[in-house]
């Protein structure tokens, strides 16, 4: 029974020690869905650690069952989309470093600039999972019509995250 407890806790520390985010140097890959009005598809994203708080990265996600607007199908600009983005990591705030890493962050795209909020929890330290929400700020066209909104309005990706 006490070589099962000492198991037990040795597993629960190694859990306890796999800090999220390690800041300078850090390097988070995810990979997931993308969920939105008029369709769903992939996203992926990499992350890059400047600071003790602060990252940046690339975000791409590409739209697989965009639906038809008037019989007229999406074409492959209405459904990918790309961009740069900047992150506040602010798990160590809320006292959950080793677990949890929150990063609330703007985003400069092909079609908009947006915010984001996103969630990191990792079970081990390579492998967790994420989620974030996300909406524009100001779109580069003021009334977006048709496809235009695909990648252009508030959505929802969840998924794995690999710290690299």
């Amino acid at each position: 029974m006490k070589k099962i407890i000492t198991l037990l806790a040795l597993l629960a520390l190694q859990i306890v020690n796999a800090q999220v985010f390690r800041g300078k140097g850090d390097l988070k890959f995810q990979l997931g869905a993308n969920i939105q009005d008029g369709g769903t598809g992939m996203v992926s994203s990499i992350d890059f650690g400047l600071g003790q708080n602060i990252s940046f990265g690339v975000v791409t996600s590409y739209m697989l069952n965009a639906s038809s607007i008037g019989g007229i199908d999406a074409r492959f600009e209405d459904r990918i989309d790309l961009k740069a983005r900047f992150n506040a990591n602010i798990g160590d705030v809320f006292g959950a470093e080793d677990v949890l890493d929150v990063y609330p962050g703007v985003d400069l795209g092909l079609r908009n600039f947006g915010a984001h909020l996103g969630i990191r929890y990792f079970f081990t330290e390579g492998f967790g999972v994420f989620s974030e929400i996300g909406m524009p700020i100001a779109n580069y066209n003021t009334d977006p019509v048709a496809f235009e909104r695909y990648n252009n309005q508030f959505f929802l990706n969840i998924g794995a995250s690999f710290s690299l």
